[in-house]
Formats: structure tokens, sequence, C-alpha cells
């Protein structure tokens, strides 16, 4: 079984890891490689002919990462329910000669959340980035009981169509664009990055440190470093964190699942996680894959 990631500037995904590890213990021919558009030259081919070429060549299907979580809907043939209500695909299969995308971004996040900080307070969240791993965290959110939901990107144009496509799927919870994040974590239970600032190539923070309050909690999706420049002054200020791990891994598990029709090990795969990252340098970038 062959399949693969691709994204641009992925070279230390921990992500291979863990579904090589996986397939190896289920007794699968299992290979899983990376498409990494930044080793492609100058000029990387188009987008489409990428996935023309991973058919031809056998994959059984590839995860997708930043930044084509949402460029590439337009490519495929078939949606799932929830890459659909999302707008964001991070996993492709081939079935049938059909290009099928599904997002598992949302119930890794939410899986996550639910392990790694149950029983905070949730009535108002902050959360960073309306991007394709943004909107998945957003439903997530709105699932995982949150009531407000302040929303904010550096593009206001995409924070609006997310808000407005989270409003239209129903339910009581309300949407807020905001751009004073002054005024918004003020109010804000929790706050949640969903951009990419704070990997390794985008270093800094994506909200300044003297806006994080003690009783506020702070998640963040980058998972490499696992303590972000974010993660480590909110913690500093006595702010209950979660890293980017538990999305990366669960992600994967429902990822594999797609891939193969077998419900993997979590915990196997949670130790391959591990045991990549304490091979390998603690600075190397990774953003939800």
């Amino acid at each position: 079984m062959l399949v693969g990631l691709l994204g641009r500037g992925i070279q230390l995904s921990r992500t291979p890891a863990m579904h090589e590890a996986e397939g190896r213990a289920r007794g699968l021919s299992f290979v899983y490689t990376l498409l990494d558009t930044e080793t492609m030259g100058e000029t990387a081919p188009p987008l489409g002919d990428l996935i023309t070429f991973a058919g031809h060549f056998g994959f059984t299907g590839f995860n997708v990462t930043f930044p084509y979580k949402q460029e590439i809907i337009p490519l495929l043939d078939e949606l799932s329910e929830a890459a659909e209500i999302l707008g964001s695909v991070n996993t492709v299969v081939f079935r049938g000669g059909r290009r099928i995308g599904h997002n598992t971004d949302k119930w890794g996040f939410k899986e996550s959340f639910r392990h790694g900080l149950a029983g905070q307070k949730r009535r108002e969240v902050l959360l960073l980035g309306a991007g394709g791993a943004g909107a998945a965290v957003a439903y997530a959110l709105l699932e995982s009981g949150v009531e407000t939901l302040l929303l904010t990107d550096v593009q206001t144009d995409r924070a609006e169509a997310l808000a407005c496509r989270l409003g239209s799927a129903g339910g009581t919870q309300k949407v807020e664009v905001v751009t004073d994040l002054a005024a918004a974590s003020a109010r804000a239970d929790g706050i949640v990055n969903a951009t990419p600032v704070g990997m390794a190539k985008l270093p800094g923070m994506p909200i300044a440190a003297d806006l994080l309050r003690p009783e506020c909690w702070v998640a963040d999706i980058v998972y490499l470093p696992l303590e972000t420049e974010l993660l480590r002054e909110a913690r500093q200020r006595g702010c209950r964190t979660l890293s980017g791990e538990g999305m990366a891994v669960f992600q994967a598990v429902r990822a594999f699942e797609l891939f193969t029709g077998l419900a993997p090990d979590v915990e196997r795969m949670k130790a391959a996680f591990a045991a990549f990252g304490s091979a390998r340098d603690p600075a190397d970038t990774g953003l939800g894959q």
C-alpha cells in the first residue's frame, strides 16, 4: 500500500512514522512518502498534475497539509460530508478511478480537546485562523460545547466567509468575527491557534503575550515544536495548555482507517509519534500533519 503527504516544507513530518509503524504492526506492506513541493525545484508542478501522478503511480491516497487543504477541492471528484461542510480536505482516497476528499482534522482536534481540556470553561473561545485547519477546529469547538466563537484571521474576508458557513450549519451557538484581539482575549475562556505562526519557519506568536490571562486556557495545533512560543508564554503565565500532538495523532488515526479499512491502535500510533519526536530536533516544523 502506497500513501503519502502532500504539502510544502514537510520533510520532518511525524505522520509517515505513525502510519508506517501501524501498517507494520498490522502486517501490511505499507509505504508512506512525502510529496513536498518545496523540494520540487524553483517551480513545483501544478497541483492537478501532482494528483494525476499519484494516481498513475499507484497511490491508495494521500494526506494534504498546508497550504493545499482548500486549493485541492476543485480538483477532486467527490467530497465526504465533513469535507464539504468544512470546505477543507486533509485526506484524499482513490476509489474506482475517483478522487474522494475527506477531512479528519475536525475529529482529530475534537478528540484532542476532549482528552486534554476536559472540564475547562468554554463559553467563549477565541480562534486565531480561518484557513483549512481553522475551519476544522471551528466546527470541532462548536461541537464541543463552545457557545460563542470569536473568530479572527489576517484575511478578514476569509474569517467572514467561515463565519457565514458556520452560521448556515444551524445550531444555537454564535460566531463573531473580531479584529480587536485585546477586547476578544479579555472575554475568552480559551484561545486556540490554528495559524502556522509558531512553526520553526514561521517563528513568533499569533497574539501578544500580555493578552494571555492566567485563567484562560490556550491550545495550539502546531506540533513541532510541541511547546511553541505561544504555549511557553501561556504556561509561564499560569494558563492550562494543549499542544498540537493530540490533533496530529487523532487525525492520522482516522486517515489510516480511510486508507486501509482497518481501525488502528491509537496508543501504538501515539507511541510512534513520541518515539519519532525524541530522535528529532525540537525546532522542526509541523502543522496538523
